[in-house]
């Protein structure tokens, strides 16, 4: 699963060479910084040429995560919506975010390359899902449900926030699983070394992981206290944001675009409109009397 980075022959010099440093004139070797290599299977069952992946299996888990904790939300706030009504509105939120998650990804992250290769767009097992592109479909899926439905769509939106936080926890842990996704080159004593990536990395996937978690952490209390509609919605945007900002600064940039505007990252400037919205919606809602 893991191996301790200097127990790996191949990497033992490029270590010390990473790790050597000058303590007062002495050179010295900290025996506590130790990085690891990932031998993680993304393969949970093979049949022939068919494979089931852990990345899979974690957003089937989600799936329904989301569903049984919607329903108990919603049954807990008296939204007014059956179990029929909420398997609905999670169908149309996921379809509507695999597709702008899949179209934003083509336009805004390598659009030249599918420009040349249009077959490709299809291709989604390939790779290529961006979850700022995933918001805005899933955003727009859920309010054509309840426009349709006549249902009020921040008292359904404040709940699914609660769900959607846990498994986008959980989905980064796949993004681990698969080695995709990876930090940039780090020599703390956590960094790992992914298969076929150069050097050792932030696991930037944990990172994220982590923030999710915390943000579900957060989004779960706060439901439990009397707030205005579209509250735990606004409070998800701005954190996911903030959060999403600083962690860029650990994760490898998309090799085909790189740094923009100095140091950051397309994803965290995507987040800023985002986070200008998350605040907006809060100031809004609380400056209303």
């Amino acid at each position: 699963m893991f191996t301790p980075l200097e127990n790996t022959p191949f990497l033992k010099t490029e270590i010390e060479k990473k790790r050597k440093g000058l303590f007062f004139g002495f050179n010295f070797f900290p025996i506590f910084l130790m990085g690891f290599v990932s031998r993680l299977n993304p393969v949970f069952l093979k049949f022939g040429s068919i494979e089931i992946r852990y990345y899979g299996l974690i957003w089937l888990f989600c799936f329904f995560i989301t569903l049984k904790l919607l329903s108990f939300l919603v049954e807990r706030k008296k939204i007014g919506i059956n179990k029929e009504g909420v398997s609905d509105f999670v169908f149309c939120v996921i379809l509507g975010g695999i597709l702008g998650a899949r179209l934003f990804y083509v336009l805004v992250y390598n659009f030249n390359f599918y420009l040349t290769h249009p077959a490709e767009m299809l291709a989604i097992w390939h790779g290529g899902l961006s979850v700022h592109g995933g918001f805005l479909g899933g955003l727009l899926g859920g309010l054509i449900y309840c426009h349709r439905k006549k249902i009020d769509f921040f008292a359904l939106a404040d709940l699914f926030v609660i769900p959607l936080s846990i498994c986008l926890c959980l989905g980064r842990i796949g993004n681990f699983i698969n080695g995709e996704l990876y930090g940039r080159i780090s020599s703390l004593p956590w960094a790992v070394k992914f298969p076929g990536v150069e050097g050792f990395r932030h696991p930037s996937q944990l990172y994220e992981s982590f923030k999710n978690l915390i943000i579900f952490a957060i989004l779960w209390n706060l439901n439990k206290k009397p707030l205005r509609k579209g509250t735990l919605f606004f409070v998800f945007i701005t954190f996911y944001s903030l959060f999403r900002f600083l962690v860029e600064f650990f994760r490898q940039p998309d090799s085909q675009i790189g740094f923009l505007g100095g140091n950051l990252t397309l994803g965290q400037l995507l987040c800023i409109p985002f986070l200008l919205v998350g605040i907006g919606g809060l100031r809004y809602l609380y400056s209303k009397h």
